[in-house]
C-alpha cells in the first residue's frame, strides 16, 4: 500500500463546531479526564463483563494466550469437513422413514428378510446419499459466500508507519487499519481519526440497523494528531472495554493514552458491515474480530429448519407405520396359527427338518421371527423415494427461481439466489410477512414534485396514486380490479370521469434530472419573479438551498455538482434548489455559498451565508434548524420539519398562509407524497447574542442533562416563526414494489415491518409503500421521555414502583386504551396502524403483556416496530409465529437480520403443489404395499412375496417416481398472469385446501380401493383361466408380472387426471415411465437370472389377449372413481381455480369482459393497505369535490 496516507480536505471542515447533538465532545484534562470512565458510567471497566483489553498497534499479544481473541475469519455455514458427515447423517435420519429404512436394511443381512440384500441397502443409501449431496452442495455455495466476504481487502499497518493491504480475514485485535471512502469497516473499530480535521466522519448503517441517513461518528481529540500514515510508527495505547455482546447502541470503555485516560463511547465506535461514505478516509484500531464482533453476536447459527408439510408428512407416515405393524400382527398370528395347526399335515414340506424360523412346537416364536419378515415385507407402504423426489423437486424448483428472467435485476445483471430449497413449499402457506427496512423496496431517491409557497401550489405533475384513482373512477365500475401497471403506461390525453366532469393528463416532457420531476411554468426559467408573492419565492428558494447538512463535491469527468447528503430527502430538495436557479456550491468551515441566477439583472450572483448554528433533524425533534447571517448583515433562522412541529411553533403574523398550506398538505399526503414545511424568523442581534451564550452553556455542559438542556434551549430559538410553505416529494421505489404489496394485501396476508429505522423514516417509508395512508388512525406505542420520565419517576417513588414499572404500566395503559379504541369503532372501514419504537418494544415482548401486545397488533392494517434490534426482530417473530400459529415469512436485507430470518418459519420460497404430491405419494404406496399383505393372506401368510424384487426395487425409485417429479416441478393450476389478477387464490394455501386431513384420508381410501381392485380383479380373473395356446393356468409369476403392470398404468393415469398443465415432460415422463416399464420386463426377462420371469412377457403374456384385457379393465376400474369424484366437484362444488381454468378453457375472458371482471373483483381480499387502499381513499376525496358540482378537475402527469 505504500506512503498513501495524503492530506486532508482542502476546506478542513470542523464539523463538531456545527453539529449540536450529535459531535459534542468532552474537553480533556490530565489524570482522568473529565470525560474518564467514571463520567460516563465506565467504571464498571475492569468488573465482570468488562475484561477486554486491547494493546493498540500490537496485535501480537492477541494471537497467543493469556488474551488469544479469535480471527477476523467468519462462516455461516452449517457444516464444516469435520461435522458434515454425523451433521448430515442426522438430519437425514429425523425423518422415520429413514430411520425405518434403516433399521430394514441392518435386517435385510439376517435370514428373516424375505428379500436380497441388495434390495433393501441400495435404495436407502440412494435416497440419503442424494439428500446429503444436496445439503452439502448448499452447504457449499454458503462457504463462497462467505470467502468473498472474508477476502476483502483493507489496509493494515505493518510498521514502521507503512500500511499494506491485508485480507479482513487476516485481521487482529488490535491492528491498525485505514479504511477508504465507501469501503466496509471490517471489524468492529475505534475511530481514532479522519480525513476530516477534527476526526468527523460520516457512516451508513443499512446493513445493522436498516437506515439510510448517515450517522455523524467522531474520534476522541486527543488521537486527532494521527493524521498521517507515518504518524503511527510509535503509537502504542490500551483500550479497556466490555466484553463481546449484541448490542449495537451501546459500548462502554476507556483508552488509555499518553498517561491519561479517556472515556469511550458509541460515537467513537465503528462496526462490522457498516460503510464510511462522504469521508475519504479514517484510522481505525481493532476492538472486536470475527464472530465477536457486534454485528455476528446477533447472528446465530444457521438452524435446521424442517417445513409444515414435512412435518406432517411425518404425522402420515406415523399412521402408516401403525398400519404396518397392525397388517405385520396379523400376518404373525396367521402365520402362528397355520404353523401350529396345518404345517404338521403339510408332509410335503418336511415339518419334521423345520428350523426355528417355522417350527410348529414352538409356534409363538416363529411368529416372532414372521414379525420381523413382515415389516419388511410390507414396508412399501413407505414411500422410501417420497424424500427424496421432494428433494429433487425443491432443487429445481431452486434452480428455477435463480433462472426466473422475472426476478433478474437488469441494473446489477444479479439473479435471484436460493441459498437453500429445504422451505420451499412453504411461502404457498405463508400468513404474515415480517420485513425488515421497508426502505430496501425503495430506489433511496426522492423527487421533487410539487411545493406549495404563500399559499398557491405549484407543480402540475401527479402521482401514481392520482392517475390510477381517475382510471378507476373512469371505468365507472367499482369492483373493477385497480391496474396498478398502468400508472407507468398512461397513454390517455383526457380521463373522463361523469359526463361534463373531465382529468386531463397533460403530456409534458419527462425530467431527466434525477431527483426533479417538477413541472410548472410558473415557477422555471426564472418566471416565478413575476408572481405576486416572488419575495416569499426567494426566501423559499433559499431555505432549500441553505437548509441541510449536504457537502458538494465535483464530478471530475463531467465537471457537474453531485452533492452528499445524509438522508435522500436534503439532496432532492437541493437538485430542485440548483433547478430553481439557486446553486448551492462550496461548503467552507463558517460559510455557505449560493449562485443565484434571477435575483440579479446583472446575471449569475454568488452569495456567501455565514453558519452561526446547525441544529440537525432527529426524530425526536422532527426538524432541522440552521441560523445564518447574510451579506446585509441581517441574522436568519431558517426551519424545516414535520407540517404538525412547525405550525404550533408559529407566529401570530407567520399565519397568513396556514389555512391554504394545510389544505395543500392534505392533497399531497392524499397523492401519497412526503412533506415537510418550511419557514423562518427574523432574529435581533442582541437576542441572537443572548440566546448563543446560554446555548453555548448547554453545549459545553457535562452530565445525564445535557442533551435535555440543549433540547431546551433550542426550543427557544424555533419560536415565532413564519410560515413559508410546504414541499411535497415522491418516495420513488422500486419497480414493482407498489404492485407487490398491493397483491399481496389483496391475497389476505398480513405484513409487518421491523427496522432499526427511526420512528418518523419508517413512518414515511410506510407511506411511500402504501403500508400506511392519509386517514389511517395511527396507535403509536412509546416510553414517554425528557420531563415526562421525571414527573413518571416521582410518581414511581410516591408509589414505591420502579421507573421501569412504571415506564410499564404507562405502555400497558397505552396497549388497553389501544384496544378499546378498535373495539369501539363503528366504521367498518376505518383502518388502524400500530406503531411501536425498541424501547416500549423491550417491555411489550414481556411475557405478561406479549399477548396484550400481539392482540392489539393482530387487529390492525399495518404494523411498524421501530428502532428494534436484531434480537427484538428475532423475538417479534417469534411471537408472531408462536401466537398466531401460522406460517411466517421474514424478508431481510441486512446482517442485523439473520436472526428475524432464521426465527421466521421461511425466508423465502416459491408456492408449490407439493400436498397433492405427497397425497399422490402415499396413494401409490397403498396401492402397491396393500397388494403385497393380500397376496400373503392368500398364499396362508407364508411371507412369500408375489412380486419379484427388481420389480419392487425399480418401483419407486424409476417407475413412478418421475411423473411426481415433474408434477412439483411443473404443474400450474392457473398461469402466474392470471395468480396475480387473482390475488385471493393464494389463500388456497394458508387455508391448506390442498394438504388438509379429509384430503389425505381421502387419498389413503383411494389407494385402499386400488390395492383391492387390483388384486382381486387379477386374482377373479386368472385363478382358473387358461392363458396359454396349450391351455396352462397361470403361474405366481405371472399374476404378479400382470398385477405390476395394472399397478404401473393405475398411477401414472391417476396422476395425469390430477395434472392440469401439460407441457411435453410431463408426457414424456408418465408416459415414458409406462414404456419403461414394458422396456425393463422385456429385457430383464431375457436374462437367466430372471428365474421365474424368464421371457414372460415375450412368450408368456404378451400374446395372451387375457393380459392386456385385464391391464386395461382394472387401470378403469380403478381410476373411473376419481373421475367421476373431480367431474362432480367442478360441477356441483368447484374451487376458485377451476372457475377460472373454465373461463380460460371456454375463452369467456375475452368474449364476456364484464363477467370476467367481476369475478376478478369477487378474487381480491378486502384490504385497507396498499395502492388500492390508497386509490380508494383518493376516490372518495374525488367524489367528495364532485359532489360540490366542481365543474372540472384536471390532474397532469409527468411521461
Amino acid at each position: 500500500m505504500g506512503r498513501t496516507g495524503g492530506g486532508r480536505r482542502r476546506d478542513r471542515l470542523r464539523w463538531s463546531k456545527l453539529y449540536t447533538f450529535s459531535c459534542f465532545r468532552t474537553p480533556a484534562t490530565s489524570g482522568d479526564a473529565a470525560g474518564g470512565p467514571s463520567a460516563h458510567g465506565g467504571s464498571a471497566v475492569g468488573g465482570p463483563g468488562f475484561t477486554r483489553v486491547v494493546h493498540c498497534n500490537n496485535s501480537a499479544v492477541h494471537r497467543r494466550k493469556p488474551l488469544k481473541y479469535p480471527t477476523n475469519y467468519i462462516s455461516t455455514t452449517k457444516y464444516n469437513v469435520l461435522t458434515f458427515l454425523p451433521k448430515a447423517i442426522f438430519e437425514q435420519f429425523r425423518r422415520v422413514a429413514n430411520l425405518y429404512f434403516l433399521l430394514t436394511a441392518i435386517l435385510s443381512l439376517t435370514p428373516v428378510c424375505p428379500f436380497s440384500a441388495v434390495s433393501m441397502i441400495a435404495p436407502l443409501a440412494f435416497v440419503v446419499g442424494l439428500s446429503m449431496i444436496k445439503e452439502g452442495v448448499e452447504d457449499w455455495r454458503r462457504f463462497m459466500q462467505d470467502m468473498k466476504v472474508n477476502n476483502r481487502k483493507v489496509g493494515v499497518h505493518k510498521g514502521d508507519g507503512e500500511f499494506e493491504y491485508r485480507h479482513w480475514e487476516d485481521l487482529a485485535v488490535g491492528d491498525v487499519v485505514k479504511v477508504e471512502k465507501d469501503q466496509f469497516f471490517p471489524a468492529d473499530l475505534l475511530l481514532l481519526s479522519s480525513s476530516y480535521e477534527d476526526g468527523i466522519c460520516y457512516v451508513e448503517t443499512m446493513n445493522l440497523d436498516g437506515e439510510t441517513n448517515l450517522k455523524v461518528k467522531r474520534s476522541l481529540e486527543v488521537t486527532l494528531p494521527l493524521e498521517e500514515d507515518e504518524s503511527f510508527k510509535d503509537f502504542r495505547g490500551i483500550i479497556r472495554c466490555e466484553d463481546p455482546n449484541p448490542n449495537l447502541y451501546t459500548f462502554v470503555g476507556n483508552l488509555e493514552y499518553e498517561r491519561q485516560i479517556y472515556a469511550i463511547d458509541p460515537f467513537q465506535i465503528l462496526l462490522r458491515d457498516s460503510k464510511l461514505r462522504n469521508t475519504s478516509f479514517i484510522y481505525g484500531v481493532v476492538i472486536f474480530t470475527g464472530h465477536d464482533s457486534k454485528v455476528m453476536q446477533n447472528s446465530t447459527e444457521s438452524p435446521s429448519k424442517r417445513s409444515t408439510i414435512e412435518k406432517k408428512m411425518d404425522m402420515i407416515i406415523y399412521i402408516l407405520f401403525s398400519v404396518l405393524v397392525l397388517i405385520s400382527l396379523i400376518s404373525s398370528i396367521g402365520f402362528a396359527v397355520r404353523i401350529k395347526f396345518d404345517l404338521p399335515k403339510w408332509w410335503y414340506l418336511q415339518p419334521e427338518k423345520a428350523n426355528k424360523l417355522d417350527d410348529p412346537t414352538r409356534p409363538a416364536l416363529s411368529g416372532i421371527f414372521h414379525l420381523i419378515t413382515a415389516l419388511i415385507l410390507y414396508g412399501y407402504l413407505i414411500p422410501i423415494s417420497l424424500y427424496v423426489s421432494i428433494e429433487l423437486v425443491k432443487v429445481l424448483q431452486a434452480h428455477f427461481i435463480n433462472q426466473d428472467i422475472h426476478m433478474f435485476d437488469e441494473d446489477t445483471g444479479n439473479t435471484a439466489q436460493a441459498r437453500t430449497s429445504n422451505l420451499n413449499e412453504e411461502l404457498g402457506q405463508v400468513h404474515t410477512i415480517l420485513s425488515d427496512k421497508t426502505g430496501t423496496l425503495t430506489c433511496n431517491q426522492m423527487d421533487f414534485l410539487k411545493c406549495s409557497i404563500a399559499g398557491v401550489s405549484y407543480g402540475v405533475g401527479s402521482s401514481e396514486v392520482e392517475i390510477a384513482a381517475a382510471k378507476h373512477m373512469a371505468s365507472g365500475n367499482d369492483d373493477q380490479d385497480i391496474q396498478v401497471q398502468d400508472v407507468w403506461e398512461n397513454n390517455e390525453d383526457e380521463i373522463q370521469l361523469v359526463e361534463g366532469v373531465t382529468f386531463s393528463v397533460g403530456r409534458t416532457r419527462k425530467s431527466s434530472v434525477k431527483g426533479f420531476s417538477f413541472e410548472d411554468d410558473r415557477l422555471m426559467q426564472g418566471n416565478w419573479t413575476n408572481e405576486p408573492n416572488s419575495s416569499t419565492i426567494l426566501l423559499f428558494f433559499r431555505i432549500l438551498a441553505l437548509c441541510h447538512t449536504a457537502i458538494p463535491e465535483v464530478n471530475e469527468a463531467t465537471g457537474a455538482l453531485t452533492y452528499e447528503a445524509e438522508s435522500p430527502d436534503e439532496g432532492a430538495f437541493l437538485v430542485a434548489a440548483r433547478e430553481f436557479g439557486f446553486e448551492f456550491f462550496k461548503r467552507t468551515q463558517s460559510s455557505v455559498f449560493v449562485r443565484e441566477n434571477f435575483t440579479a439583472s446583472n446575471g449569475p450572483t454568488e452569495r456567501e451565508f455565514k453558519v452561526l448554528n446547525l441544529l440537525e433533524f432527529n426524530s425526536k425533534r422532527k426538524r432541522m434548524s440552521v441560523i445564518l447571517k447574510d451579506e446585509d448583515g441581517q441574522i436568519l433562522l431558517l426551519c424545516k420539519g414535520a407540517d404538525s412541529i412547525i405550525f404550533e411553533r408559529l407566529a401570530k403574523n407567520g399565519r397568513v398562509f396556514e389555512a391554504d398550506t394545510t389544505k395543500h398538505l392534505n392533497d399531497y399526503g392524499e397523492a401519497g407524497l412526503r412533506t415537510l414545511a418550511l419557514s423562518y424568523r427574523v432574529l435581533d442581534e442582541s437576542e441572537y447574542s443572548a440566546w448563543n451564550a446560554e446555548f453555548l452553556r448547554a453545549k459545553t455542559s457535562i452530565g445525564p442533562d445535557r442533551e435535555l438542556q440543549l433540547e431546551h434551549v433550542s426550543d427557544l430559538i424555533e419560536r415565532e416563526l413564519i410560515l413559508v410553505g410546504a414541499t411535497a416529494v415522491e418516495d420513488k421505489l422500486q419497480k414493482g414494489v407498489p404492485q407487490c404489496i398491493d397483491r399481496l394485501a389483496q391475497a389476505g396476508l398480513k405484513i409487518w415491518v421491523l427496522t432499526g429505522d427511526k420512528m418518523e423514516t419508517a413512518i414515511n417509508i410506510g407511506y411511500a409503500c402504501s403500508l400506511l395512508r392519509q386517514g389511517m388512525r395511527r396507535i403509536c406505542l412509546s416510553i414517554p421521555t425528557g420531563d415526562q420520565v421525571a414527573q413518571d419517576a416521582k410518581k414511581a417513588l410516591l408509589s414505591s414502583l420502579t421507573t421501569d414499572q412504571a415506564a410499564k404500566e404507562s405502555l400497558m395503559l397505552q396497549i388497553a386504551n389501544g384496544s378499546q379504541m378498535v373495539k369501539l369503532e363503528k366504521d367498518p372501514d376505518a383502518a388502524f396502524a400500530l406503531v411501536i419504537d425498541g424501547k416500549a418494544l423491550t417491555f411489550a415482548l414481556e411475557d405478561d403483556m406479549k399477548h396484550m401486545f400481539l392482540n392489539l397488533a393482530i387487529e390492525c392494517a399495518s404494523v411498524i416496530c421501530c428502532r428494534v434490534s436484531p434480537k427484538q426482530k428475532a423475538l417479534v417473530t417469534r411471537l408472531v409465529k408462536e401466537g398466531i400459529g401460522k406460517t411466517t415469512l421474514a424478508i431481510g436485507d441486512g446482517a442485523n437480520d439473520v436472526g428475524m430470518i432464521q426465527e421466521a418459519d421461511i425466508g423465502v420460497g416459491i408456492s408449490g403443489v407439493e400436498g397433492m404430491q405427497i397425497c399422490y405419494f402415499f396413494y401409490k404406496n397403498i396401492a402397491f404395499g396393500l397388494t403385497i399383505f393380500y397376496f400373503e393372506a392368500f398364499a396362508g401368510f407364508s411371507g412369500q412375496s408375489v412380486y419379484d424384487d427388481w420389480f419392487m426395487l425399480l418401483f419407486n425409485v424409476v417407475l413412478t417416481s418421475l411423473p411426481v417429479i415433474s408434477l412439483g416441478v411443473f404443474e400450474q393450476d392457473v398461469s402466474s398472469e392470471i395468480c396475480l389478477q387473482f390475488p385471493a387464490l393464494y389463500q388456497q394455501g394458508p387455508k391448506n385446501l390442498f394438504f388438509d386431513w379429509y384430503r389425505i384420508l381421502g387419498w389413503m381410501a383411494n389407494g385402499l380401493y386400488s390395492s383391492l381392485a387390483i388384486f382381486f380383479l387379477n386374482i377373479c380373473i386368472f385363478y382358473d383361466q387358461a392363458i396359454r395356446s396349450g391351455g396352462q393356468t397361470a403361474d405366481m409369476a405371472a399374476v404378479g408380472t400382470t398385477m405390476f403392470t395394472c399397478i404401473i398404468w393405475a398411477v401414472n393415469m391417476q396422476i395425469a387426471l390430477t395434472m392440469s398443465h401439460f407441457t411435453w415432460i410431463q408426457h414424456l415422463f408418465v408416459w415414458g415411465s409406462v414404456g419403461t416399464w414394458y422396456l425393463f420386463i422385456i429385457v430383464y426377462g431375457s436374462a437367466l437370472r430372471s428365474r421365474d420371469n424368464y421371457q414372460i412377457l415375450l412368450e408368456v403374456l404378451g400374446p395372451a389377449p387375457l393380459y392386456w384385457a385385464a391391464t386395461l379393465l382394472v387401470t378403469a376400474a380403478c381410476n373411473i372413481p376419481y373421475l367421476i369424484h373431480i367431474s362432480y366437484q367442478r360441477s356441483c362444488n368447484p374451487l376458485d381455480h377451476h372457475v377460472i381454468q373454465e373461463i380460460k378453457y371456454l375463452k369467456k375472458d375475452v368474449e364476456d369482459q364484464t363477467m370476467w371482471k367481476r369475478e376478478r373483483s369477487k378474487a381480491r381480499q378486502r384490504t385497507k393497505i396498499g395502492f388500492t387502499a390508497r386509490v380508494d381513499a383518493k376516490i372518495k376525496q374525488i367524489r367528495g369535490k364532485l359532489h360540490k358540482k366542481a365543474p372540472s378537475l384536471t390532474i397532469h402527469t409527468v411521461s
